[in-house]
């Protein structure tokens, strides 16, 4: 059933951008991926997704929508709708959650995914509509990405049981998890720095994940009652899942990796001999 309505983040985070200057893109979202622009192949996987009743953008600018034809095509046959971006990922996720009926599940993500796919898309989906809770976060398990990417540079949150990358899909269930964007506007200068986030659970959680006794299911549930919701994740078992496009490298190890899966896919599916 498609359940869910979802939202693809594409704004831009700084006036000057090492990964545009060195691409020459208007903006991070059109980045060409092998031959696909980098927010069209999020569009693709979440049309392929059987839990996605509707795309909507915030962001990339009016005039970089503009400047692709495929964009444009899109919004004109109403596949996808557009609202221009806030001035923060975390503004933008308040501004869209705003626009959408209290009972409706909102699945959130970013445009700098490029190697997402439906199947991911569903799992996520599934997984967050069994949870029980208000929002729900997807994460990979870090072995796993780290033993297909080896040469991904991420950002680990290292817990007694493991470490687990984010994978920038999260999913809002309820009226009251839509709340949850206030607490992201806090900590988003911070995203990427998992013992600050940590520290808002307190001194002696802070202790903890230091010395490695802090558990997942520990640190949700003190982010739980820390915010007041019901806070839950989905473990993905796609490496791909984790992979976004923040950095010069970044781009050039997802161009690597697309062009072999794409190899990989061709030579599987053509006839033997």
């Amino acid at each position: 059933m498609k359940d869910f309505t979802s939202v693809i983040l594409a704004g831009e985070r700084a006036d000057r951008d090492a990964l545009r200057d060195e691409t020459g893109v208007a903006c991070k979202a059109l980045l060409d991926i092998d031959g696909t622009i980098m927010i069209r192949r999020v569009i693709n996987a979440l049309e392929q997704a059987s839990s996605i009743a509707s795309i909507h953008l915030s962001g990339p600018t009016e005039a970089c929508v503009k400047s692709d034809a495929g964009l444009t095509e899109l919004m004109a046959q109403n596949r996808v709708d557009w609202t221009a971006p806030g001035v923060s990922p975390s503004t933008s996720a308040h501004e869209m959650l705003s626009r959408f009926p209290a009972t409706q599940p909102v699945l959130i993500t970013t445009a700098d995914h490029p190697l997402l796919t439906g199947e991911i898309v569903d799992h996520f989906c599934r997984g967050s509509a069994k949870s029980g809770c208000d929002v729900v976060i997807g994460l990979a398990p870090y072995d796993l990405v780290r033993d297909t990417y080896p040469d991904l540079k991420k950002t680990v949150l290292q817990f007694r049981d493991g470490g687990y990358c984010g994978c920038n899909l999260f999913a809002f269930m309820t009226q009251e998890g839509r709340g949850v964007a206030d607490f992201w506007r806090r900590v988003e200068k911070d995203r990427k720095k998992p013992l600050v986030v940590i520290r808002l659970l307190g001194l002696w959680a802070l202790l903890r994940y230091r010395l490695g006794w802090l558990s997942l299911d520990q640190a949700l549930a003190g982010l739980s009652r820390r915010v007041g919701l019901r806070i839950g994740v989905v473990i993905l078992p796609f490496a791909h899942a984790s992979v976004d496009v923040d950095s010069v490298s970044d781009y050039l190890l997802v161009q690597r990796y697309s062009k072999e899966a794409a190899e990989r896919s061709k030579a599987e599916s053509s006839p033997a001999g």
